[in-house]
């Protein structure tokens, strides 16, 4: 309904003059101060490994409670569900799948123990009670019940204070632990004076070398400040000198550069302030972040959970350079520069899809900061990072999304930084030859057998590819375009027509036997249902090769009813089901705004609003995945104010359901958005935008599900009136050219859809492709190629070369060796593998294909809960001369060397001629890929029959990251030979 009607003119007139006429009437105003709406517990239970400590917007310094040593919920150092806090740390993580961090523990306590307690002897630390604890932008506060101590903490952007209450004057201990979580590798503790420590903690967790200084300033003398406490020690107990009892305050500042970084830091963000000037002050920077936008609703718990997805995007990246400009780069050493502000913690593969582009909108310097820091990392380490942490590149998840991050600012007109070398860096990202690049460049996808979660890897970089497309187009670098416009088309070559999911690749069969429910390797943290809607480049090219709209839409309907069980292996981070739409992880995130691209945007609309309604709440157990740095709660905060960008770099949101009565973004042009909500429904039934809030009556009708981000930075007012029935807005199948490739297209090359790599007589082949208008040509053995036609028959070992035309334009050649072991022989294996980690089924342990070190590559047969049980038929009694058989071993992935392994020969009745036990070694701590053969010879001794057997590692050690979860060990076996 409009404005328009003189009844709601004349209410909008009067409630004007009530109004101070300074203020806009059109925007959005808050009920109390925005911060006072923010609660950091949300995320701190299940599993959104969140931390309620004290931060500043992008801060350095976390200074938060640790109730948890490790494992996988404790990464952040605390859990909701813990009752005992070990002391203070000050620095952590929001909402990661690893732990680190938790560097330099401060803890008050009543007595000299350097224990902390978790071996279940006395230790320092204490029970607590979450009625006695509270937490607010850059304040926490807790009592610690077993000493009555009252703890306090806020901080500055690199610098912190504690403030304690002993109960009383005589036993006043401050305990430093510097073995605190992580693993040690330097440290130094200098007590300086008897008001003044400082040191380092050089530490080896996610980050292999994480370097942090710290410099500490009490408010009363310590005692025992000169006495003598060893050689080099890492924990002290501190004694205060305090005959008042007055509040203990502690000061620390940290540096990742040195001692004096540390003090200049303090010195200059902290000083003489009191602890509640800094506390004002930190309240003060989180209201000004916060205010950037203005949500005013009725329903008090969700301003709540809006506030608090804000200040949960505001956590990370972090600030990693001190006050005067030093910062520890990526090759560890030295830097300096104040033209930018340098960070650190960019959880890309998450934050690409959201985070980042809203930092865009509300945050255009820090954008260029970061990409200042993008083009810096690449000059000092070689290359931008996928996951850096404190200088380290940690190796973590997948992708070279700092490019998409890139080209999204600059397409978006941010570009404070050298265009010429985030353009070079992007395209160097592009062209290396690991994690399985090498074999996405020269064929156009990655092998299953090359490459661990080949598909999703295949896919993401066909995303990334299509931004640095987007930018050379931008800048006029036609030969980039035309290059990486067609790498961008990759995902074409795993998609298979006959399932309508992306599929690995495994010797250019389509990887066997497939189950969409299926978590497996050839997909990062996920199963083919939740990545067979990723292609945001190419959608309308997606919907085409999955048969038109119909089937796209009816693609997207099974996903979100299908049955919520997944199968395979056990992948924690797939929660927040709605179907297989798994919330709780990043590749899903955009799904829901799909309908919008096949002319259903009400379906959209029923899908975003459920997800906000549902998946959200202002409660521990408020975010139903990780957070993963910002994305989880950036998805809330721009989904809530009704868009979303599927395709980062199109410069192009899909409008879903808002949720707010009325909402208001402030720029930092000093323009601001106005979106209105009338009617308490989730459907859209009209949309109306206007540049100028002011002019209300003359807002003209918008009915496409898109918005462009010109028309956002705009500002003015849109307004959406809602309704309870799904409607027809929106359904308009106007698409821009953002979301569809229409020039420079490749051919896919062909598949084997029939035959056997392995066989032991023959196998017939079948070529397909994923179009069948294409002519397929193949060569065997390096003879010339000839056009195929019908099946081929082959009786030996043969190197198959194949690949498509269409309309001249040739596809990638794929060559693949098939092999023909001895027909006599079989294998019966008596336990049952499982099928994600089948290398192929039975006849794996003895094709003549071996595994690689990574158990990921398709080739290892994977047992758990289970012991191995081999019996190799040899068709008749032959001449045994020696036996071998290779096991893998990988900890950190819970796959371990059985003990010891017995070979026995038996003969043709299958009575046992001969046994020898081989003693594997012990599989240890070191996180490697191992593989070790275990041989045995036996002198041309007459068999008909091999048995190999050996028992599971059963139950995981105690120092395993899965003992607390009682986990079991695996064995990956592989290749038997027999001589």
């Amino acid at each position: 309904m409009k404005y328009g009607k003189l009844c709601l003119i004349a209410m909008f007139l009067a409630w004007f003059i009530s109004c101070d006429k300074t203020e806009d009437p059109s925007e959005a105003i808050a009920a109390k101060p925005v911060t006072e709406y923010v609660n950091p517990f949300v995320g701190t239970d299940g599993h959104g490994h969140t931390y309620p400590g004290a931060t500043m917007p992008y801060g350095m310094m976390q200074l938060s409670p640790d109730t948890r040593l490790e494992g996988w919920d404790g990464c952040s150092g605390y859990h909701y569900s813990d009752d005992k806090i070990y002391g203070f740390s000050h620095t952590h993580l929001s909402g990661t799948g690893v732990s680190d961090y938790g560097d330099v523990l401060l803890m008050p306590t009543n007595q000299p123990i350097l224990n902390n307690g978790a071996d279940g002897q006395k230790g320092y630390r204490s029970t607590f009670s979450h009625e006695k604890e509270e937490a607010s932008p850059g304040y926490y506060s807790v009592h610690l019940d077993d000493t009555n101590i009252e703890v306090e903490l806020t901080v500055s952007r690199r610098s912190g204070m504690h403030r304690y209450q002993y109960p009383d004057s005589t036993n006043q201990f401050l305990i430093l632990d510097l073995e605190h979580r992580d693993k040690l590798l330097e440290h130094e503790l200098n007590l300086e004076s008897a008001t003044e420590v400082s040191g380092k903690r050089f530490s080896s967790a996610w980050a292999s070398k994480q370097m942090l200084y710290y410099y500490i300033q009490t408010s009363h003398p310590i005692k025992n400040w000169d006495q003598d406490a060893g050689d080099s020690p890492t924990k002290r107990a501190l004694e205060f000198e305090n005959p008042n009892n007055e509040p203990v305050i502690i000061k620390i500042g940290i540096s990742a550069v040195d001692v004096d970084g540390a003090k200049n830091n303090l010195k200059e963000e902290i000083g003489v302030k009191s602890f509640e000037d800094v506390r004002q002050e930190a309240t003060t920077a989180w209201e000004k972040e916060l205010s950037k936008i203005i949500v005013e609703d009725s329903d008090e718990e969700k301003v709540s959970t809006f506030y608090t997805a804000l200040y949960h995007t505001m956590l990370a990246p972090n600030l990693y350079q001190d006050v005067d400009g030093r910062y520890r780069g990526m090759d560890l050493e030295i830097h300096q520069t104040k033209d930018f502000d340098y960070y650190t913690v960019f959880s890309l593969w998450d934050t690409y899809r959201a985070a980042h582009p809203l930092y865009t909108i509300i945050d255009q310097k820090r954008t260029n900061d970061y990409i200042n820091t993008f083009t810096a990392k690449y000059d000092e380490g070689g290359i931008m990072p996928i996951w850096d942490l404190s200088g380290n590149y940690t190796g973590c998840m997948i992708g070279y999304h700092a490019v998409p991050v890139i080209a999204d600012a600059y397409l978006k007109g941010i570009r404070n930084y050298d265009i010429d070398t985030a353009f070079e860096a992007m395209k160097h990202s592009a062209m290396q030859d690991h994690l399985g690049l090498k074999s996405y460049k020269e064929l156009g996808f990655i092998p299953v057998e090359e490459e661990s979660e080949s598909v999703s890897k295949t896919l993401e970089y066909a995303y990334d590819d299509w931004t640095i497309a987007q930018m050379a187009k931008a800048l006029g670098a036609k030969a980039d375009y035309e290059a990486f416009i067609k790498r961008a088309q990759n995902y074409k070559n795993l998609y298979n027509p006959e399932t309508g999911f992306f599929q690995g690749r495994y010797r250019n069969t389509w990887f066997s036997p497939f189950d969409p429910f299926e978590v497996n390797f050839n997909y990062t943290e996920a199963n083919a249902w939740q990545y067979s809607m990723y292609v945001p480049q190419d959608i309308n090219g997606h919907i085409k090769l999955m048969g038109g709209e119909a089937n796209y839409e009816a693609h997207l309907d099974k996903l979100f009813t299908a049955a919520r069980e997944t199968s395979g292996r056990n992948q924690a981070d797939i929660t927040g089901l709605i179907g297989q739409y798994a919330h709780g992880n990043e590749p899903s995130h955009h799904m829901a705004y799909l309908y919008n691209y096949v002319g259903k945007a009400s379906k959209t609309q029923e899908k975003v609003h459920e997800i906000l309604t549902t998946l959200y709440s202002n409660t521990p157990d408020g975010i139903s995945g990780n957070e993963d740095c910002g994305q989880m709660s950036a998805w809330y905060v721009l989904s809530s104010l009704g868009f979303y960008p599927v395709t980062p770099a199109s410069n192009q949101y899909a409008i879903g359901s808002p949720l707010f009565d009325k909402a208001t973004i402030h720029f930092e042009n000093g323009t601001s958005l106005t979106i209105k909500k009338n009617g308490s429904g989730k459907y859209i039934d009209a949309m109306y935008m206007d540049e100028d809030p002011n002019d209300w009556v003359n807002s003209r009708s918008h009915n496409t599900a898109f918005i462009t981000h010109e028309q956002l930075m705009a500002g003015g007012f849109w307004e959406f009136d809602m309704s309870t029935v799904p409607d027809s807005w929106g359904s308009s199948l106007y698409q821009t050219l953002t979301t569809r490739i229409t020039n420079n297209s490749i051919v896919t090359p062909p598949f084997i859809k029939k035959g056997d790599i392995t066989f032991p007589n023959q196998t017939e082949i079948v070529l397909e492709t994923t179009s069948s208008n294409q002519d397929i040509y193949y060569s065997l053995n390096g003879e010339r190629f000839i056009r195929y036609d019908s099946a081929i028959t082959i009786a030996n070992s043969q190197l198959l070369k194949t690949y498509s035309v269409y309309k001249g334009i040739h596809s990638d050649t794929i060559q693949t060796d098939f092999y023909k072991y001895d027909a006599d022989r079989s294998v019966t294996l008596n336990y049952q593998f499982a099928n994600e980690y089948s290398a192929g089924g039975k006849n794996a342990l003895i094709d003549g294909l071996k595994g690689t070190r990574d158990y990921r590559s398709g080739a290892w047969q994977g047992i758990k809960n289970q012991d191995l049980d081999i019996m190799v038929d040899l068709g008749s009694l032959k001449s045994v001369n020696e036996v071998s058989i290779n096991f893998l071993k990988e900890q950190r992935s819970w796959i371990f060397y059985p003990q010891d392994v017995e070979i026995m020969l038996l003969d043709s009745k299958q009575e046992v001629i001969t046994s020898k036990t081989i003693e594997l070694p012990e599989t240890g701590r070191e996180e490697v890929s191992e593989i070790y053969t275990a041989n045995s010879s036996f002198e041309k001794m007459a068999a008909r029959y091999v048995k190999v057997v050996a028992a599971n590692y059963g139950a995981l050690p105690e120092w395993h990251l899965g003992f607390p979860m009682k986990g079991t060990a695996w064995i990956f076996v592989d290749e038997i030979t027999i001589e």
